[in-house]
C-alpha cells in the first residue's frame, strides 16, 4: 500500500471484506495509541492481504461452480491469434477486455471443427470469473437433458431460473443435438428471461453450423424465431473459418510391414 494513500486504501479493503469499519476509525485508534508510520502500515498490509485472499477465494468459488474443465485449461493466452487474418481480426483480439458482456451483447464462435470455438468461449468465461462474474458452462446436449429432466419432474421455473442468474452463460456445441418442441419452447422462456435481464449479461454460443441452419435442429418453429431474434439482436458473431488446429502436436512415422527372410545355418 502507499503511505500516501493509506487510508483510502484501507477504505476499499474494508468495503472488500464488508467490514463494519472505516478508516477514520483506524486513524482515531493510531492516533489514541500513538503509532509510528511503519506500525500503520503493518496495520494497512494485513487488511490489504486479507482483501487479496478473499478476492482469490471468490474467484476459486467462482471457478469452481462454472464447471468450466479443469484439465488445461483454457485462456485468452493460450489461444493462437497469429493463426487468424482478416480486417475484423481486432474484434477478436479485444475480447479480453469482456466489453460485449458489460455491454448486454451476445456472443457466438462459428466455424468448422478445430479453429478454436470452445476455446474462445471457455477462455471468456474464465475470465468473467476472475473479474467477479458468475458463469456457467455447458454443453447444448446437457442442456436439452435438463430441460427434458425439468419438464419430467415439474421444475421448469426452477431449472430456467438457475441458468438465468449467471452473468456469463456459455452453450457449447449447438447443433449436435435436436431439441424438441416442448425443450425449444424452454430454451425460449431461457433467452427471453435472459434478455429482459438488467446488467452486464452474455450468452455465449459455440456452432459448426451458421445461425440461419439452427432450425434444423429445434421443434416449434415460432418459439426458434422468436429466441433468434432476441439472441442475435445485440450480438457479435466471429465467423471463423480455416484449418483445424488439432492434430498440431501430432506425429507420424512411416514403416513398412512384411514377411522376413530366415537364414538357416547348416552345419557340416
Amino acid at each position: 500500500m502507499s503511505k500516501t494513500n493509506i487510508y483510502e486504501e484501507l477504505d476499499s479493503c474494508v468495503r472488500n471484506l464488508k467490514l463494519d469499519f472505516c478508516s477514520q476509525e483506524l486513524a482515531t485508534i493510531a492516533s489514541d495509541h500513538h503509532y509510528t508510520a511503519e506500525q500503520l502500515q503493518a496495520v494497512a498490509d494485513v487488511f490489504d492481504y486479507l482483501s487479496t485472499k478473499k478476492h482469490e477465494t471468490v474467484i476459486n468459488t467462482l471457478l469452481k461452480m462454472s464447471r468450466l474443465p479443469t484439465k488445461e485449461p483454457k485462456t485468452f493466452d493460450g489461444y493462437d491469434f497469429s493463426r487468424l487474418h482478416g480486417d475484423d481480426i481486432q474484434a477478436l483480439k479485444s475480447l479480453p477486455a469482456l466489453s460485449d458482456i458489460n455491454a448486454g451483447r451476445n456472443i457466438a464462435f462459428v466455424g468448422p471443427a478445430g479453429v478454436g470455438k470452445t476455446h474462445l468461449a471457455e477462455a471468456y468465461g474464465r475470465e468473467c470469473c476472475k473479474q467477479g462474474m458468475k458463469t456457467y458452462f455447458l454443453k447444448a446436449s446437457e442442456l436439452n437433458d435438463k430441460f427434458t429432466i425439468a419438464r419430467k419432474y415439474g421444475r421448469e421455473a426452477h431449472t430456467i431460473q438457475s441458468l438465468v442468474k449467471p452473468t456469463c452463460l456459455i452453450i457449447d456445441e449447438v447443433g449436435r443435438c435436436h431439441f424438441n418442441e416442448e425443450n425449444t419452447a424452454m430454451f425460449f422462456d431461457l433467452v427471453d428471461r435472459r434478455y429482459e435481464k438488467e446488467g452486464p449479461h452474455t450468452i455465449i454460443f459455440t456452432s459448426n453450423k451458421q445461425p440461419n441452419e439452427w432450425a434444423e435442429y429445434f421443434d416449434g418453429n415460432d418459439d426458434l424465431m422468436c429466441s433468434l431474434d432476441r439472441i442475435f439482436d445485440r450480438a457479435s458473431i466471429f465467423d471463423i473459418k480455416g484449418e483445424s488446429y488439432r492434430g498440431r502436436a501430432c506425429t507420424t512415422y512411416a514403416v513398412e510391414a512384411g514377411a522376413t527372410s530366415a537364414v538357416t545355418e547348416t552345419q557340416n
